[in-house]
């Protein structure tokens, strides 16, 4: 554009500061506005696959992400009950090889921390804490953005990057239909020295079983253990990460299960709770000089392992549109064409990948085995992942 718009962005999570820092890489001013009072990331680990860490590289981010980043050998998935272990896929050298970047395990408040002090080195003001955008006005060349505490801002463009509970996605498109899914999941961090030799192997690991799974990966060079479990049940619909629970209730989840999960259980130092809900994600999410981006237009459930990757890739197509077309409105409406059948299948697929997780056929000693090994097996772990990792958000059309 020859004129370059300034940018309002509701929300400074993975998502907004993604798009934050790529905008004002490009010339574009950027205000964000978190209603955070601090500007801190909760939650434990997050998976950046190829497709993600592609795209930090190209955000000049490779060197900070090295730093706080734990690069795993490999993942397998391991039977409930017996520990039995199949291998998934190879990480390591093997991820730059087949996709031309690596597979980061990172603890989602370092890689937030990253974009936050990348985005600041840009500009010391971008980010406004205390600052929860309540809905917006729009006209032919100007957003105004109303603030919970009265104040107006106003810009050119605004991208709505405030989460599954979306202010800005609610005046767009409503709130939409929600599910729960019957899930409870539970995660937790645990000294990795603390644990078993075989839980100090660098690896990521997907216990799959009837009912349930558990995913473990290493954090920070390995210093710590990262720990999700999920487990059916129909008396908790809070959805919160940052609800606590108690050890005792988060095993009582996974009675039977192997003693490896019991000894993580144990040397997790607060586990915290939350209810899995499953939303459709939106068709349409752009409307004049706003658009939405991440979880605020196609949240997802975590089976994939793709929800924050997603947001960055929102982050750097919304981009890379406002740099290619002239007119602001095309723009928005080109990011929303170019990125809405891609999120659509990640979400659908991420509904898929629990159901075959928890399949009650896991039960079951021999038919567990066999099926694993029927159900990743080479051929059907490349059909499933590598469309996902191949994708270039630095390259793809606009």
């Amino acid at each position: 554009m020859t004129h370059k718009p300034h940018i309002l962005i509701a929300g400074a999570g993975i998502g907004g500061l993604t798009a934050a820092l790529a905008l004002l890489q490009r010339g574009y001013d950027v205000d964000v506005y978190e209603q955070a009072p601090k500007l801190m990331e909760f939650g434990a680990g997050v998976q950046i696959a190829a497709n993600g860490s592609r795209v930090l590289t190209a955000l000049g981010l490779k060197d900070a992400m090295e730093r706080v980043a734990c690069v795993a050998a490999g993942k397998e998935v391991r039977i409930w009950n017996t520990g039995e272990t199949f291998k998934l896929f190879d990480l390591g050298e093997d991820s730059i090889r087949r996709f031309g970047a690596p597979y980061w395990f990172v603890h989602r408040g370092d890689l937030h921390a990253v974009l936050r002090d990348a985005v600041l080195a840009l500009k010391r003001d971008a980010i406004h804490t205390s600052a929860r955008c309540m809905g917006f006005e729009q006209d032919g060349s100007k957003v105004r953005v109303r603030l919970e505490d009265g104040r107006i801002v106003t810009g050119d463009c605004l991208v709505g990057a405030d989460g599954v509970h979306s202010r800005i996605r609610q005046q767009i498109a409503g709130d939409g239909a929600s599910e729960f899914m019957g899930i409870i999941a539970w995660r937790g961090l645990a000294p990795r020295a603390s644990l078993s030799p075989d839980l100090q192997r660098l690896v990521g690991t997907n216990w799959v079983g009837p009912g349930g799974h558990v995913i473990t990966y290493p954090l920070r060079g390995g210093e710590i253990l990262n720990f999700v479990g999920f487990g059916e049940r129909e008396d908790w619909k809070i959805e919160s990460w940052n609800t606590p629970g108690t050890k005792e209730e988060c095993a009582a989840d996974f009675t039977h299960w192997h003693p490896l999960i019991h000894e993580i259980i144990a040397k997790v130092d607060q586990p915290y709770k939350w209810a899995l809900v499953g939303r459709a994600p939106l068709e349409t999410w752009t409307q004049g000089r706003v658009t939405l981006l991440g979880d605020s237009c196609h949240p997802t459930l975590p089976f994939l392992a793709q929800g924050a990757i997603m947001a960055i890739e929102d982050g750097f197509m919304l981009a890379r549109c406002l740099d290619a077309y002239d007119d602001l409105e095309t723009a928005l409406e080109r990011f929303q064409n170019a990125r809405v059948e891609r999120t659509t299948k990640i979400v659908l697929g991420s509904t898929a990948a629990g159901k075959r997780f928890h399949n009650p056929v896991l039960a079951d000693g021999d038919a567990a085995r066999e099926y694993v090994q029927t159900e990743w097996a080479p051929e059907k772990t490349r059909t499933r992942y590598d469309w996902l990792f191949e994708y270039d958000a630095t390259t793809a059309s606009v």
